[in-house]
């Protein structure tokens, strides 16, 4: 009997070690209204810790079912934690996208010898993280401006847009192509469809200076030990991300005004719909 595979559901797993901006609402980026029916998203975490020990933990909870996908998102993916869990998976044959940071484009040649799939994005830049600067009201302040840069920029809808490709092989039956996408500013406004031309020039100074924001959290957090040198480097790091966030915001009420703003909802069956003025309907492309 020939199976239809148009019926398959896609299971995917995403695997979260730390926390970048792309991590904490990764899985709803591939069902934004919970009404997909091609795909079953399952989500397993180990928290904030990245250790040998917690990888191992991970690997155990992934591999104790099987899915077609695994997503892994994480700072630095050359750490030890997200080497082991993404080996432990290759060994097993798995269909493995990495996402992370800018640490992790040293190891793109190595991602793609291994068969892994890669998002490495620029601007998803290193918190300050030093308890003398940083607590748990200036993490999710710092999480949330970098989320809207993603968001305004365009990466999210290249998240959307390149996972959704490797699910659409998948649900065929193929063997798919995995993304090797290293996204800097360029990249992620092309997938942010601006139509007016400053709406991207905002949207593209703002993706640039997020990438900057990782320079001064390097320094205060590795480089310099004095606190009253290193807590002032952090808070700056932080101010030009939340100017960062302003900015892509800019962009995109550049669009609204215009009534030019391109919107990609998925239909239930998991196609990405397209819209650009607010009252039409969405529709296939």
């Amino acid at each position: 009997m020939v199976m239809d595979m148009s019926s398959k559901i896609v299971k995917v797993c995403i695997l979260k070690l730390g926390c970048i901006g792309a991590s904490p609402l990764l899985e709803y980026v591939l069902d934004e209204r919970a009404d997909r029916g091609d795909i079953e998203v399952r989500v397993l975490s180990v928290g904030a810790k990245m250790t040998e020990a917690h990888a191992e933990e991970l690997v155990k909870k992934a591999l104790a079912e099987d899915y077609d996908l695994y997503i892994i998102p994480s700072p630095n993916a050359s750490l030890p934690g997200p080497t082991k869990v993404r080996n432990a998976l290759g060994e097993k044959g798995k269909n493995v996208i990495v996402i992370s940071d800018a640490p992790a484009r040293r190891i793109t040649k190595e991602l793609e010898e291994k068969g892994f799939g890669y998002i490495i994005i620029l601007a998803d830049s290193m918190i300050g993280a030093r308890r003398g600067f940083l607590d748990p009201v200036e993490m999710t302040l710092f999480n949330a401006d970098v989320i809207k840069v993603l968001a305004a920029t365009g990466v999210v809808r290249l998240l959307q847009v390149e996972l959704d490709k490797v699910i659409n092989s998948l649900k065929a039956g193929e063997k798919p192509s995995l993304p090797k996408i290293v996204v800097d500013k360029e990249v992620a406004t092309k997938y942010a469809e601006y139509r007016n031309p400053y709406a991207k020039a905002k949207a593209m100074a703002a993706y640039e200076i997020a990438v900057k924001v990782a320079d001064l959290t390097s320094e205060g957090c590795f480089k310099i030990k004095e606190r009253d040198r290193y807590i002032p480097i952090l808070a700056a790091a932080h101010e030009i991300m939340r100017y960062a966030a302003e900015l892509a915001d800019e962009a995109r009420e550049i669009e609204k005004y215009g009534d030019t703003l391109v919107r990609t909802p998925h239909s239930s069956d998991g196609t990405i719909l397209f819209k650009e003025k607010l009252m039409e309907e969405a529709r296939g492309r």
